[in-house]
């Protein structure tokens, strides 16, 4: 069931997306070679409540195992999504994809960002690049009288154009009080397929791209997911609502943005 948001909702929307870009920006100061993903865990966790909100992804349940461990994603180099934080050193080179949701008065916030940890390959620059960039040519398409399909097309025109592989398994979707609402976004998909977009629809695009082939599969935690090829993979979301003329983005990387650049 798709339903669409009043101005108020977005707003409160707004509120618990913002709070995820932010608890995100906390992460960018504390990313460097030698910290572990456990780490930057607690850190998130603190904030988020300290803020007042719950983060969503702690004791979210799963089919084949058990509820999620951690307040946030920590997907790791050839991890896609889901990677379970851990009390491994992040090393110079790696990219940590990480993925937040917060829940603030009752509604949801989600986004991700992939970081670099020191200095990263050329090669591996260029897929961060171009898996933003996906996303953001995504957004575009997220306006009154286009179709589902048009941002699906979008994100995988863009990134299959540079020879990146598109996961199918994985999809973004609507966000409201719910963290995952219908409907489901793919990043693969046929112009003018898929629902009408109308006024006030919320959803989360996610482009999760791969810099080799598209296959994927689960490790033995039951929650992170690789590349069967273990090439690295990169993961961008913002939380948007559909409007006429131009997409709302929701969430934020501007503070993230504006860690990285005094950092670097």
């Amino acid at each position: 069931m798709v339903y669409l948001k009043t101005d108020e909702e977005v707003e409160l929307l707004r509120k618990a997306n913002l709070l995820v870009g932010k608890t995100l920006a906390e992460l960018a100061k504390a990313i460097q070679p030698g910290v572990t993903t456990r780490q930057l865990d607690t850190i998130a966790d603190t904030f988020i409540r300290d803020n007042g909100a719950i983060p969503t992804f702690k004791g979210f349940p799963n089919p084949y195992g058990g509820p999620f461990p951690a307040s946030i994603c920590t997907s790791v180099n050839h991890q896609v999504v889901h990677g379970v934080p851990n009390d491994i050193p992040l090393k110079e080179g790696d990219i940590v994809s990480i993925d937040c949701g917060t829940q603030l008065d009752g509604y949801c916030g989600d986004s991700c960002y992939t970081f670099a940890v020191g200095e990263i390959s050329e090669e591996v620059q260029t897929l961060l690049t171009v898996t933003k960039e996906a996303l953001y040519k995504g957004i575009e398409q997220a306006v009154v009288g286009h179709r589902l399909g048009d941002i699906s097309y979008a994100v995988q025109q863009h990134c299959e154009t540079h020879g990146y592989g598109v996961v199918r398994e994985f999809v973004g979707h609507g966000i409201g009080r719910d963290m995952h609402e219908d409907p489901q976004v793919p990043n693969y998909g046929k112009r003018g397929n898929g629902i009408l977009l109308k006024n006030g629809l919320c959803i989360a695009i996610e482009p999760m791209i791969t810099m080799g082939a598209k296959e994927i599969y689960m490790q033995d935690d039951h929650w992170s997911i690789i590349t069967r090829d273990k090439k690295p993979a990169a993961h961008y979301e913002h939380s948007i609502c559909v409007r006429k003329g131009k997409a709302d983005i929701l969430s934020s990387f501007e503070e993230i943005e504006k860690v990285l650049r005094e950092n670097h």
